[in-house]
């Protein structure tokens, strides 16, 4: 497997033979199941682990996959963050981050939970086409990225709109998502056959570069 660029990953995903117990387990974290009910590698199944390169990787260290997926399930499948404002933060993180893999995955994620192609494609202009607590997210989301935290006004704004629950959400999911690009980046994981293309920056496709 090569990157875009030809060169080679540094980590590869486990191959069929290379998942134990403890790797299951690790799977089954985020799937809410015990690792003895999880898919076997290479049966073909929809969970078929083969068939996700981003867990074949987490699981090469499984003791921390299993505590980090249970997290991060809950973060995608039990949190009070709404599923549009929560994929909007991840999307921004991909575009801002420049990770392909997670514009592709998440693009995919976005649109199957209803987010209109065309907001998709808007996020890349910035945050203009964008109002109410879709802009707020956001705003919050760039602060949170370019400075390591939200501005105190922002803050008070977001628990005001989406209340303290979601409001910490949010921190938590730009976090993650900022964490894993850097993580499948290094990895240099390409995104599935078929992903949608990330954006080149505004100022680049204005002529302005950065």
């Amino acid at each position: 497997m090569n990157d875009a660029n030809g060169t080679r990953p540094l980590l590869a995903p486990l191959t069929a033979d290379e998942w134990g117990d403890d790797e299951y387990a690790a799977f089954g974290a985020l799937l809410g199941l015990p690792g003895e009910k999880v898919p076997r590698a290479g049966s073909g199944h929809a969970a078929d682990p083969l068939k996700f390169d981003i867990i074949g990787l987490l699981a090469r260290h499984p003791n921390m996959a299993r505590r980090f997926l249970s997290f991060n399930g809950w973060l995608l499948q039990r949190g009070e963050l709404p599923l549009r404002l929560r994929e909007l933060a991840v999307l921004r993180v991909a575009h801002t981050r420049r990770s392909a893999f997670f514009w592709g995955e998440h693009t995919k994620v976005a649109t199957e939970g209803g987010v209109p192609e065309d907001d998709i494609a808007r996020l890349a202009e910035g945050n203009d086409g964008f109002v109410g607590a879709d802009r707020l997210v956001l705003r919050a989301t760039d602060e949170l990225l370019r400075h390591g935290r939200a501005d105190e006004a922002t803050w008070q704004r977001l628990t005001a709109e989406l209340g303290t629950h979601q409001a910490m959400e949010l921190i938590f999911v730009v976090g993650t998502y900022a964490m894993l690009a850097m993580a499948f980046d290094t990895w240099r994981l390409d995104p599935p056959a078929g992903s949608a293309a990330l954006p080149e920056p505004a100022e680049t496709r204005s002529g302005h570069p950065k």
